[in-house]
């Protein structure tokens, strides 16, 4: 049987659900993130809808950054940007009735993140009924949701999440597996899963700045350069990822962390937010389709950027959480005594993460 994968990738997702749930916001630069404190505040940008792009507003922007930009975007004369705080258990609500329209069309899902998802679509045997599928399931999602995503459907899951993210928003991608390699070779090496800015810059600095340029390069030579990985592209730039769908790992993580207004060691400031991370994350733990965690793990970045992490595996899965608010602390309460901080920097953020979920 001919292997078709189909990706989906909800549009703009937290801004969207905004967008819908908030008529009155219809229209204008939605940002979903830290409070921008006008200007002084701490954090960054979660996700910005198409419209505050336009301004530059993008994932990840630091927030004082992303206020710098609407005020920009005010002073031409256009509408300011809403900033919103994260709501996840509404996010992850919508992801569970979307996750719900999937089942009624594919019967292997994969839930990738809160608003991404891969599915198998293989029993549709030829790409153009795949491509009819994934037309009634972009329909299922607007009528039912009023929202938009974009589907990639391609011969393996690395064709098939590079080809949700082609014609965003609201896109549809078909990439048959005859036509997989040229899909690929014009694009920017960075749309190659696992290639990030450290790699990118290697394989500029050999002048390899599209997918095509690395061809060039043989598996000896990708080898040389990054050991093991390197075998990897030399499959993926072809095309080539016989990766299975995965229905219940342990590799998934989820997290969250805070960065404070001000640089602190106070524990009565660093301890509930702690517990109030716990509590979000368990939430999100059921929201995203995972039952319990194995491993906890904090990171703290002191005000210097230093930045350290610990963590705890359990000897069985959990989903309590006062377990979580407990070991959390257990972790958390070394960083304000000599053990994890002898010269009793100040705290600037906290992270806390779920590992090995099931």
């Amino acid at each position: 049987m001919m292997r078709i994968i189909g990706y989906l990738d909800m549009d703009a997702f937290f801004a969207a659900v905004e967008e819908r749930d908030n008529p009155r916001f219809a229209g204008l630069p939605i940002v979903v993130g830290s409070d921008p404190k006008n200007g002084q505040g701490r954090g960054v940008v979660s996700t910005a809808n198409y419209k505050a792009r336009e301004y530059g507003i993008k994932s990840a922007t630091p927030i004082t950054k992303a206020w710098q930009f609407s005020e920009n975007a005010k002073r031409q004369g256009k509408p300011a940007a809403i900033f919103l705080p994260v709501d996840f258990e509404k996010y992850g609500r919508t992801s569970q009735r979307i996750f719900g329209i999937l089942k009624k069309y594919a019967r292997l899902i994969e839930p990738a993140s809160i608003d991404e998802f891969c599915f198998d679509l293989s029993f549709a045997e030829t790409f153009k009924k795949g491509r009819e599928i994934a037309l009634q399931i972009k329909d299922a999602v607007k009528n039912q949701e009023k929202l938009t995503c974009s589907i990639g459907v391609g011969p393996n899951k690395l064709i098939a999440k590079i080809a949700s993210d082609f014609q965003k928003p609201d896109g549809l991608t078909i990439v048959p597996p005859e036509k997989a390699e040229n899909f690929l070779a014009p694009l920017p090496v960075r749309k190659i899963p696992g290639i990030g800015p450290k790699t990118e810059i290697v394989f500029s600095k050999l002048g390899a700045k599209k997918v095509s340029d690395l061809k060039k390069y043989s598996e000896g030579e990708l080898y040389k350069m990054l050991g093991q990985w390197g075998l990897d592209i030399y499959e993926k730039i072809r095309g080539l990822d016989e990766t299975p769908l995965v229905f219940d790992y342990e590799a998934k993580s989820i997290g969250q962390q805070e960065t404070f207004e001000k640089d602190t060691l106070d524990s009565k400031i660093i301890f509930p937010k702690i517990e109030e991370m716990a509590e979000e994350l368990i939430l999100r733990l059921k929201t995203e389709g995972f039952h319990k965690f194995k491993t906890i793990a904090i990171t703290v970045r002191f005000s210097g950027f230093e930045t350290k992490t610990r963590a705890k595996t359990l000897g069985k899965p959990a989903d309590s959480l006062d377990l979580l608010k407990f070991e959390s602390l257990r972790l958390l309460t070394p960083f304000f005594d000599r053990r994890e901080n002898p010269q009793q920097k100040l705290i600037r953020m906290i992270g806390l993460r779920l590992e090995k979920l099931s």
